[in-house]
């Protein structure tokens, strides 16, 4: 083994993962501009849809974001109408977010928004299975069940 294999981009796991990753956003990304709205504010949107009214931090562990990252997101969801943070009743110190009725609607609009970026990947529903088991297992969670791209 040559001294400095490990630094050949072909040995390198994160590359690949870096690549299809942004493959991924940049297939969502001209589907999301007509409405104003970005990868990462879809997928705050998703997991409210799913269930509406959670803690910041509970948001950040579902997306794997911290809040630093997460809070100016949530501003600009905000202020375009779509989502409202409160502090919780239980805890001040908790903030809340919730969709308002705008929020609610985008799901409408971004309903086939899965089934088009979706079909940029060509792998087959076994092997996209397996790669969603695999990434779930490479951020040391469980994976859920899978979903399209």
């Amino acid at each position: 083994m040559e001294k400095y294999d490990q630094l050949k981009l072909s040995n390198q796991l994160c590359f690949p993962l870096y690549a299809a990753a942004r493959k991924i956003v940049n297939v969502y990304t001209p589907l999301f501009k007509e409405l104003g709205l970005t990868y990462t504010q879809y997928i705050v949107f998703m997991v409210l849809w799913e269930e509406d009214g959670l803690p910041v931090g509970t948001l950040c562990r579902r997306l794997f974001l911290d809040s630093g990252t997460l809070t100016p997101v949530l501003k600009k969801m905000e202020a375009q109408g779509w989502i409202q943070r409160k502090r919780s009743e239980k805890d001040e110190r908790v903030v809340e977010v919730f969709l308002k009725d705008e929020g609610w609607k985008m799901r409408d609009r971004l309903a086939d928004i899965p089934a088009k970026a979706g079909a940029c990947v060509s792998l087959a529903p076994d092997k996209a299975k397996e790669l969603y088991e695999l990434l779930y297992m490479l951020l040391g969670e469980n994976p859920q069940e899978p979903a399209d791209a």
